[in-house]
């Protein structure tokens, strides 16, 4: 199934993408996707449901496709081309940072530069989507613990992030650095987590053009590894990476400014689109 939240900024009603590409209204059958609605039960429950027989929706804006986060964990420097690329060695275990649930919009929405940035980079990303609490589980049957998967964008400001002293997660909080959807991809339609396509233009030209193929540490290593630190809760997110071609990256660097447009997506888990605006 392909989940999804649409309407205005929070009044997001939930929904499903039909195999026809017609968005169905789930609000007389679920509260939000999220939470409790988005754990084995809640997911068996919608999955019984006739998608014709649900109303036909129109959106004018698509949400973030999971609501209610309670963290938002990010992983660094997971793909050892990445890695060469930053000047840095890959890690012996996973870098973990949390980006701020507040940084978290639609898929489509203007992403905000803030305010004295200069460094604000790209970097797509395959999202992980907790659907039931996982705590001290193995690599075996950490998969068991997921709802399905999504695009993410984590959207980076290297200067905050590298220059500022202390931890990353001041260059990764920004309100809306966190683009997520445009849908949760439930994990009976994602075979292999580990063998998906991902790629990100800006203004058209192609930039990042990888597959999960290449991460350091799998989803379901990843999923273990962090639930022996803490509890993993249903609706929480882990963005598992980025593969090479951030900005960051090149030389000479290039970072994003007003007007640009960036367009990403990951095989099968669809694509987001976002026009980079300063915040004033």
């Amino acid at each position: 199934m392909k989940l999804m939240r649409v309407g205005p900024l929070g009044q997001e009603r939930p929904a499903l993408l039909d195999r026809n590409g017609k968005i169905r209204d789930l609000s007389a059958h679920v509260k939000d996707i999220g939470g409790a609605d988005i754990s084995p039960e809640g997911l068996a429950k919608i999955a019984a449901l006739d998608p014709a027989s649900l109303p036909e929706i129109q959106a004018d804006r698509i949400g973030a496709c999971v609501g209610g986060t309670g963290k938002f964990i990010c992983i660094g420097l997971n793909y050892s081309d990445h890695a060469a690329e930053s000047g840095m060695a890959v890690p012996p275990e996973p870098v973990i940072f949390m980006k701020a649930t507040s940084a978290i919009c639609g898929p489509n929405d203007d992403v905000l530069i803030p305010r004295k940035s200069e460094r604000t980079d790209w970097e797509v990303e395959l999202g992980v989507v907790i659907g039931k609490t996982a705590k001290y589980v193995s690599e075996a049957e950490a998969l068991d613990y997921v709802a399905g998967y999504c695009v993410t964008h984590d959207v980076s400001e290297r200067g905050f992030q590298t220059e500022r002293s202390g931890q990353w997660t001041k260059g990764k909080s920004c309100d809306t650095f966190g683009p997520i959807g445009p849908w949760l991809v439930t994990k009976d339609e994602v075979t292999d987590p580990q063998n998906l396509g991902m790629w990100l233009t800006v203004n058209g030209e192609k930039m990042q053009d990888g597959t999960s193929k290449t991460m350091v540490y799998g989803v379901a290593f990843l999923l273990s590894y962090l639930s022996q630190f803490m509890s993993l809760q249903p609706g929480d997110i882990i963005s598992t990476g980025t593969p090479p071609g951030v900005g960051m990256g090149m030389k000479p660097r290039r970072y994003l400014r007003p007007g640009d447009v960036v367009e990403l997506g990951i095989e099968g888990l669809g694509t987001q689109k976002q026009t980079f605006k300063a915040d004033v």
